[in-house]
Formats: C-alpha cells, sequence, structure tokens
C-alpha cells in the first residue's frame, strides 16, 4: 500500500476486461522493492519471475459496502473488498444473504452499510480524491481522532470562513465542514496556538482549547455550529399515525412540543436516535445527527406502513443550526432586539418545547433542548439568515462571556452528562432498556402499537434484572489515564465488556468512558454494585468506579 497509488479507468473500464492484468510499472514498484531488500536482503540476488500488477476496489473510507441501495428497493451491494475480501467474505456473504431474506441485516454493519455515504459520494472526483487517500493508509498509523484531507472542504456552512478566520479547526463529516475546536490566534496569552490538530496517543495538542469552551459552557455560554445536522420534514394526513408507529417514545403530542425518542427494528434495537418537533397537527420536523442522514432518511420511508398518506423530505440545506448553550443563554437571547426575556422563562418557553423567534428579521425556530446538558436552545434558522443572526448572537453575548465552541467541546460534555450516541453506545444490536433509556420508551405511557414493542414486552417479562448487557459510565481513579474508546472493562478479574466511547471531563477533571458490562445470567443493580472493577488501559491495569447517571447534576 505505497503513499502514492495510481487510479486506475478514470475513463471507463476497458473492453473485456475480465480478471485481468495491467501492464507491468517498473519505476512504481521499484521503491517497493527497495524497501523489501533492506527487510530481506536475499530478495537483492533472487531475481523476479513474474510481475503481477492489478486494479484492487478500494472505498472512500477503506471498508468494503454491503446492503440495500436507499434509492432502489430490492437492488443489494455487496462491493469494494479489497483485502478485506479474503477475510471478511464468509461473513460478508452470510450478512447479506439474510439481509435479502429478511429484509433487515442480522446484526449491526454500521461501519460497512451502504447507507454510511451521501450526497457528495456521487461526485467521481470526490470518490477519487477520498479513496486514494484510504488507500495510501491503509498501512499507517490510525491515530485517534484523525481527520481526512482529502477533497475538502466540499459541503460548509454560511459561516465557514467567518469562523476559520476566529481559528476554527475543522473535522469533516458526510461531506461537511464542522468546527471541532478553536485557538485562540489573535490572543498572545496563546501566541503558540495554531488551528490544526496534532495527532497523538497522549493528551493532544487541543486539549486546553477544547477545556476552555467546555467550561465556558458550564459557566457561560458558547455558540456551536451545528448546521450539518439532519433535518426531514415528515407531512400528510397519517403522518401522526406513521410518526407513532416509527417512534418508542410518545411523539402524538400537542403542537410545539420537543420529543426526545428512538426508532426501534423488530428486535427492539435502536436503529435511530432522533428529536422530533410536531410543527403542526400533520407535520413533524425530525432532527438527526450528520452522519446518519441517509440511514435514517432511508429507515423512516421504508418503515411508514403502505397506504399510510403521508411524504417523508429532506430539508437538512434550508436551515442552519446554532446551538446556543450555557447558563447565559436565556440572557444572551433576551439581549437580542425584539426579544422578550418574559418569553424565554421556564413557564413560558419550558424544556422540550419550541417557539419561533424573530431575530435579526429572521423566523427562527427556537428548540430548547441541550446534548451538552443544563440551559440551552438550538437555533434552526433560514440558511440565508444565518450570517446576520450568528453576528447578532455574538454581539448580544459579547457582555455574558460567549464564546465559539466545537464538537469536541460536545463530545467532553455529553460524557459528564451520560448522554449516549449513535454508532458507539447504541445502535440496532442494543435495546433502550440495556442503554438505559427506558425512561423515554411509551410503553407505560399509552397501549399504542410501535415498531419493536414486543421485543422490548418479552424482555420487560424476563424482567429488567435479567437483561445480559447494560450501559454505565465508567470513571478510573487514576485521572491522567487518557482514554479513547475500546478500552476492556473487567470486573472482579473477568472480562466483562469495553469502552463504547471515551473522553475527558473538564468540568469534573477526569477522563470518563462508557460501555457495556455483560452476563448472561443478567447485569442486576446488585451484580453491577457487588463488583470490583478495572479498566485496561495501554496494558496496564487501573481502578475504577461505575455510574448509571449522570457525573454532573445540571439545572435544565
Amino acid at each position: 500500500y505505497e503513499p502514492d497509488p495510481i487510479p486506475w479507468a478514470t475513463d471507463g473500464f476497458p473492453d473485456n476486461f475480465h480478471f485481468s492484468l495491467l501492464e507491468n510499472n517498473l519505476e512504481h514498484f521499484e521503491p517497493i522493492m527497495k524497501l523489501a531488500m533492506g527487510r530481506v536482503p536475499a530478495l537483492e540476488d533472487a531475481g523476479i519471475k513474474q510481475m503481477i500488477n492489478g486494479p484492487e476496489s478500494f472505498t472512500p473510507d477503506g471498508n468494503f459496502i454491503l446492503g440495500e441501495a436507499p434509492e432502489l428497493k430490492n437492488f443489494f451491494v455487496g462491493a469494494g473488498f479489497n483485502a478485506f475480501g479474503i477475510a471478511a467474505g464468509g461473513g460478508a456473504g452470510m450478512a447479506l444473504a439474510e439481509w435479502v431474506v429478511k429484509g433487515q441485516p442480522p446484526f449491526d454493519l454500521w461501519p460497512v452499510d451502504i447507507r454510511r455515504f451521501g450526497l457528495p459520494h456521487g461526485d467521481t472526483q470526490w470518490v477519487r480524491e477520498r479513496t486514494l487517500e484510504a488507500y495510501t493508509r491503509h498501512y499507517t498509523m490510525a491515530w485517534p481522532l484523525q481527520e481526512n484531507e482529502s477533497a475538502r472542504p466540499t459541503r460548509i456552512s454560511p459561516l465557514y470562513s467567518q469562523l476559520k478566520n476566529q481559528g476554527a479547526c475543522f473535522g469533516e463529516k458526510l461531506g461537511w465542514e464542522r468546527p471541532n475546536w478553536f485557538a485562540r490566534i489573535n490572543d498572545n496569552e496563546y501566541s503558540d496556538e495554531q488551528a490544526e490538530d496534532v495527532y497523538s496517543f497522549t493528551k493532544p495538542n487541543w486539549f486546553e482549547a477544547v477545556k476552555r469552551e467546555h467550561l465556558a459552557a458550564r459557566q457561560q455560554a458558547v455558540l456551536i455550529d451545528q448546521t450539518s445536522f439532519a433535518k426531514f420534514l415528515l407531512k400528510g394526513s397519517d403522518a401522526a399515525k406513521a410518526m407513532s408507529w416509527l417512534a418508542s417514545n410518545h411523539v402524538d403530542c400537542e403542537v410545539g412540543k420537543v420529543v426526545y425518542t428512538q426508532l426501534l427494528n423488530e428486535r427492539g434495537g435502536i436503529e435511530a436516535d432522533v428529536t422530533v418537533c410536531r410543527l403542526q397537527e400533520n407535520c413533524f420536523y425530525i432532527v438527526s445527527g450528520t452522519g446518519f442522514a441517509t440511514r435514517d432518511f432511508n429507515w423512516i420511508e421504508k418503515n411508514i406502513p403502505s397506504g399510510f398518506q403521508c411524504s417523508l423530505t429532506d430539508v437538512t440545506s434550508a436551515y442552519s443550526v446554532l446551538s446556543l448553550m450555557g447558563p447565559a443563554s436565556r440572557s444572551v437571547l433576551a439581549a437580542l432586539p425584539g426579544v422578550d426575556a418574559r418569553e424565554l422563562e421556564d413557564k413560558q418557553f419550558p424544556f422540550a418545547s419550541f417557539r419561533t423567534l424573530s431575530l435579526s428579521g429572521a423566523p427562527v425556530r427556537a428548540l430548547r433542548v441541550s446534548y451538552l446538558g443544563g440551559l440551552g436552545w438550538e437555533l434552526h434558522v433560514p440558511v440565508e439568515f444565518t450570517r446576520a443572526v450568528y453576528s447578532a448572537i455574538m454581539s448580544a453575548g459579547s457582555g455574558f462571556g460567549l464564546i465559539n465552541a466545537g464538537y469536541r467541546c460536545i463530545e467532553s460534555c455529553r460524557l459528564e452528562m451520560f448522554f449516549r450516541a449513535w454508532g458507539s453506545d447504541i445502535g440496532p444490536d442494543y435495546t433502550p432498556y440495556e442503554a438505559g433509556l427506558g425512561w423515554a420508551v411509551k410503553m407505560c405511557k399509552t397501549d399504542t402499537p410501535f415498531l419493536g414493542r414486543q421485543a422490548l414486552q418479552r424482555q420487560i417479562e424476563a424482567g429488567r434484572d435479567r437483561l445480559s448487557r447494560r450501559l454505565v459510565c465508567i470513571t478510573p481513579s487514576v485521572k491522567t489515564v487518557i482514554l479513547h474508546g475500546r478500552e476492556t472493562i473487567y470486573r472482579n478479574g473477568e472480562r466483562v465488556g469495553w469502552l463504547s466511547s471515551a473522553g475527558y471531563g473538564h468540568s469534573l477533571e477526569t477522563p470518563i468512558g462508557l460501555g457495556y458490562i455483560r452476563n448472561a445470567a443478567g447485569v442486576s443493580n446488585n451484580y453491577l454494585s457487588e463488583g470490583s472493577y478495572q479498566l485496561e488501559v495501554a496494558g496496564e491495569l487501573y481502578d475504577c468506579s461505575l455510574s448509571l447517571g449522570p457525573l454532573l447534576k445540571l439545572s435544565r
């Protein structure tokens, strides 16, 4: 896997090219051969009997592709295997066959799911640039939180240039540029900061910058550009019935409510983790994570019962999202021209509700929710008003300590609050009860049928103490340990699980991990409390403690 791969068939496949080889390219092979001779000196005199030069199938992220094409029903794909084809062929074939027969994968296949791709992946040049980068990285060092560098920028929010000038260091997801953290590039005290990731398995160069943002989110206020959120509209005379069938929480609520809910499969596994706003009697606004836009749209659309009169529309590009979070966020909003501070108080604007506010002439859909914990609003802004609304908020917040923040601040804050992330902590193989999300299930609130209800009912009847795995929050006793996720969890000296996600909680000054404790006989509260726990980090064992709730208590 050389560092300068050659793209093949850039003008289309040659006629009658079936299991064929290419012409030898000695010049391209020479650097590889020289390195090989350094490792195996006998190759200098062995000679070459035959050279094999053929094309390899790679994808933009290096993983192969499985699943039903979201654009075409009953068209299934198994492709892009490269060297994985030998190792994964049997399992991939089994999984794809079951997917075809049963209409859904037998287990979580998200890393190779065809629906991990989206709009930018229809562009051949984008695919070629990113795929060549994936090829060069196949055997290089895989750093924690490493970002791709090729084919950027592609999708940008209206604030991209403005945030870049203010020190934003961007990451990329599904083609979107997203601010990960901000360097203080114009501050003499931090003159050595550069808006550039320096990767490490120890404390990274962005640690102090994320700490600033995190503490501001806990003590003053931060503004985060989350324009890349996936956003859908479900409309029609049967929209409420469809949404009630899809959602495990009670979404058939009054207009103006915001509901956090999971969308489940028949096994009770979590297929999507979304926020739903009831805009009108027959109109729902659905918000999901950036990387899940294709997957969630496809899941919702294909699971609307046949004959229901409703339609799903992707409106992601119509709205920017500015997340105003922190204890001073209400004061910042109240300082904006035309905003009545009384309308922002708890009685008029309670948690899990939304209102339309007029900000800088823009009709802004303000959702009172927070993925950081505590007080906060997501401001969904028609895209053409974004720059004006952003400038007005930053100006109003100047007296309240408001600063920009990025996605690594979100990750740090959400770990302190024990907030789950789909794709790591929750997914199709985990039920809400196993993930500690039973409070977001409408089993006891209504007898309305929903997808996955029967599977959850079986878990209830078997007893919550019989759950074979449960998600917990873990903190090591040694606070200097660096956690990246996937570290092994030990209970009384035996392996019982691993961390699904991890990071550092700057308010509590401790590393934090989330992970499932597993036991075939059941994971009861007594089982959890009676054990002695350790984490294995880089070959060393560290004592740790468990929690079933948030580590930080915040008023929202």
